[in-house]
């Protein structure tokens, strides 16, 4: 995946289309040339309507759309001929695709399941013939109602990577390179700080034919919360991560504080994240001795399970992929 193509934030003008106008026609013909109303209803515009792609793991191709555009209905006509809708617009996205209004940012609905299709902006009802406005004391109406007209406004798509384990960790906490090793993703690795600027997705294969999704999630910086470093921009991610894989490498001066500080950013996001189960991997364990290893054991956070391993020898990996698989399992729920 091409850092360049991949797109988590689109801003789109949409337009539903107005609904046709009813008719306010009358039946003639040779026996009857005063017939009474046969005006028919106006076509409804057409609605924008978002529909989820499991193919589909970005929003480039909305980028460059910003103006989506439904149909207009058509008027009715004689004989309650009712008019044709106008044409829908359906959107394609990815899985875990919100949507907010523009102007106050509330978020409207969310795109979770392959196939669930919702209407992003309703077009205007077409008018009634003046058919349904025939009375007892007015059997000729000679009025019929206009079409509704259609909905304009712009509207903000913003994409949560869907996975079952989110690797979160500061920059160069070796996440890349266990989902590299993990799966057949090939994210970008080097040995500097912020070398992943977008969410990698990976598959990893398990005992007997079974798999999960492991996302790699953009470096957290202290403060990311308040925008820092890559801040808000992907923090949403890891909402729709059923598993967190905390990671910090063995290295490290201080294991407990930098998860500390992993977990507090997560808390000033978005306290809800707290809920997820977390497992705590010590990356880089090839870095260290057993001696050593067990001197650190003592001082890890309490209640949460931990693991070490090494991406670069294997060691641990197994015992890795049996806890996520085991916690997964525990705690089935996406949310």
């Amino acid at each position: 995946m091409a850092e360049q193509n991949f797109v988590d934030y689109v801003k789109i003008c949409c337009r539903s289309g107005s609904g046709g106008a009813g008719s306010a026609h009358f039946h003639r013909d040779r026996r009857n040339p005063k017939g009474g109303p046969d005006g028919g209803d106006g076509g409804r515009g057409g609605h924008i309507i978002l529909r989820g792609n499991p193919q589909m793991w970005t929003l480039l191709h909305l980028k460059y759309r910003k103006h989506v555009i439904a149909g207009n209905g058509e008027p009715g006509g004689a004989n309650n001929r009712f008019g044709k809708n106008g044409q829908d617009v359906v959107l394609e996205v990815p899985l875990g695709t919100v949507v907010k209004d523009a102007e106050t940012e509330e978020v409207e609905f969310e795109i979770t399941e392959a196939g669930e299709e919702r209407i992003l902006l309703p077009g205007g009802r077409g008018g009634l013939g003046n058919t349904h406005f025939k009375s007892a004391t007015n059997q000729a109406p000679r009025y019929a109602q206009p079409g509704e007209p259609g909905l304009e406004v712009w509207k903000i798509l913003e994409l949560k990577v869907l996975a079952d384990v989110g690797l979160v960790g500061f920059p160069n906490a070796g996440k890349s390179t266990l989902l590299a090793t993990l799966t057949a993703a090939k994210p970008k690795v080097a040995n500097y700080p912020f070398t992943t600027l977008v969410p990698n997705l990976g598959i990893v294969s398990y005992r007997d034919l079974r798999s999960f999704v492991m996302a790699d999630i953009p470096g957290i910086i202290e403060n990311a919360h308040k925008g820092k470093g890559l801040g808000l921009r992907f923090l949403r991610h890891i909402e729709r991560n059923a598993t967190l894989l905390f990671l910090v490498p063995a290295d490290a001066d201080d294991i407990a504080k930098e998860y500390d500080i992993l977990l507090n950013e997560l808390a000033a996001y978005k306290e809800e994240l707290l809920h997820k189960p977390r497992i705590l991997g010590i990356s880089k364990s090839d870095l260290i001795d057993d001696e050593l290893r067990q001197l650190i054991v003592p001082h890890l956070p309490k209640g949460i399970p931990h693991v070490f391993f090494s991406s670069a020898t294997g060691q641990g990996l197994n015992q890795l992929k049996d806890l996520l698989w085991e916690t997964m399992n525990a705690n089935p729920s996406p949310s």
